[in-house]
């Protein structure tokens, strides 16, 4: 794998983390960038590594924080991801993982309660690499990043705390 083929695949893992999430959030893409690796013994050819990230334009409420976070962090662990660290802040909280393959990930809530999600990938030989591949599903924003959500969905929005969940009758 190189460079632009590791990006295509970090921006396919965004896709598929987005589509875990029902309702549908409303995103935009952060800033994308690559740099360089420190050259190990051995290695001869110029490495890279490559950070995608968007930022969800949805307003999510303080009730239903706990609630995405629960539906990425066991949307990653079924796909095999593993969760190598909670942040367990009350104001910003947030969950790393890894593939098993080392594209390091992290869902995270940012001031005034907006989650962004990143992927970064491991160090590959280094090549062109694309444009973000997923189109976002807001339009663009003229400004500085990060623009705050402004977007208002009924569930993921409202301020209604979740029902407890039922208990199973045997």
């Amino acid at each position: 794998m190189d460079l632009g083929q590791a990006a295509v695949k970090a921006d396919a893992i965004i896709q598929r983390t987005l589509a875990g999430i029902k309702p549908e959030l409303r995103w935009n893409h952060g800033p994308s960038n690559d740099s360089r690796c420190t050259a190990r013994n051995g290695e001869s050819a110029p490495t890279g590594s490559v950070k995608r990230r968007i930022a969800i334009m949805t307003v999510v409420s303080a009730e239903r924080r706990g609630s995405l976070l629960g539906v990425v962090e066991r949307d990653w662990t079924a796909r095999g991801y593993r969760i190598t660290s909670v942040r367990t802040s009350t104001e910003l909280p947030a969950i790393f993982a890894s593939t098993p393959d080392n594209f390091q990930m992290r869902i995270a809530v940012g001031n005034a309660g907006q989650f962004f999600l990143s992927i970064t990938t491991p160090c590959f030989p280094e090549s062109p690499v694309p444009a973000p591949a997923p189109v976002p599903n807001t339009p663009h924003r003229a400004g500085g990043y990060p623009q705050p959500p402004d977007i208002h969905d009924h569930f993921w929005s409202s301020r209604d705390p979740l029902p407890a969940p039922s208990p199973s009758t045997p």
